[in-house]
């Protein structure tokens, strides 16, 4: 898989074949059925299946208020669309020139030119061009008198409701992960810098690393089990994420108790999955209990890490 994020020069090799263009943010299992047939179409034309995406997604530009929180960052999508087989992903650098592109300039210019496809998959809601002037018959039209293949994918179906990308951001800024990972082709996934805390995780026997600097949708409020990677590393995880109400903060803060590790991750990166939610945040009216408490969600984590390691591995 390469990630790439300019079009000139844009390598020989990687020219004449099959094309979609998309945000694909959160890479859910909709995108999968896209790339699916992406790879069908890149191996009848003898050539590389290229995934179009935009960075940053176009709306941050043209209305940034109304631009929703992101799911996955550049290189994290790029690692799961690698998964599902494509060759190549180009995070193409949005810019005043490109939202400036007619849907005619866009087609000849990127499409045309630069990567001479011979064939495009995209699905029936694809727009492109200034002011989205461009829609799938416009783009059946162009493909046509260019002799390019294009197949357009219908959207995937579940419980009466499309999978998509804001179907996915609803679920987790409701705190239900577990919808999230049933729509998404991996569990759900954010990252973030360890930064110093009050210690108070490490008093009561439970050393948490305090999570800051994250850059994609955050889960509501509530305890997690899930995953952490650290240094090419995986740790089963119970996350707490919101305030601490038993220690009368009211400051939200993302902690992971990674099950088994020791050492500093001060300063370091970290990435943690998102596999159950446990429960609410609550108060405890005494430090002992909130331990009590936390040593059962531990062992709860614990349970689930397990069984999605053992269920991955079969």
């Amino acid at each position: 898989m390469k990630l790439l994020t300019q079009l000139s020069p844009w390598p020989a090799e990687l020219r004449g074949g099959a094309v979609a263009i998309g945000n694909f943010d959160g890479v859910h299992r909709g995108h999968a059925r896209i790339v699916e047939s992406l790879l069908a179409s890149a191996r009848r034309c003898g050539g590389p299946a290229i995934v179009f995406t935009f960075d940053p997604h176009p709306v941050r530009l043209l209305r940034p208020a109304q631009a929703p929180p992101p799911l996955t960052w550049t290189d994290r999508k790029a690692e799961l669309l690698g998964e599902l087989g494509v060759d190549v992903m180009l995070a193409y650098p949005t810019d005043d020139e490109l939202l400036s592109f007619t849907a005619d300039e866009f087609f000849e210019r990127i499409v045309r030119e630069q990567l001479s496809a011979r064939a495009m998959v995209e699905g029936p809601n694809f727009f492109f061009g200034a002011d989205r002037s461009g829609d799938i018959q416009v783009l059946g039209g162009l493909c046509q008198s260019a002799g390019i293949e294009l197949e357009i994918v219908e959207p995937l179906v579940e419980d009466g409701a499309i999978v998509s990308s804001s179907r996915t951001r609803q679920a987790v800024a409701a705190g239900d992960v577990d919808e999230a990972r049933r729509l998404l082709t991996r569990p759900y996934r954010i990252r973030g810098m360890v930064i110093h805390g009050a210690g108070r995780g490490t008093k009561i026997g439970f050393a948490t690393a305090n999570i800051d600097a994250i850059d994609t949708l955050l889960p509501a409020s509530g305890v997690y089990a899930g995953v952490a990677t650290y240094d090419r590393s995986q740790w089963p995880t119970a996350i707490n994420i919101g305030p601490k109400p038993t220690f009368g903060e009211s400051s939200l803060s993302v902690e992971a108790h990674l099950i088994g590790f020791s050492g500093s991750l001060y300063g370091q990166p970290l990435e943690v999955d998102f596999l159950a939610r446990l429960r609410d945040i609550q108060p405890f009216d005494h430090v002992d209990a909130l331990r009590r408490q936390l040593a059962e969600d531990v062992a709860t984590a614990l349970k689930i890490a397990d069984a999605d390691s053992s269920q991955r591995s079969n």
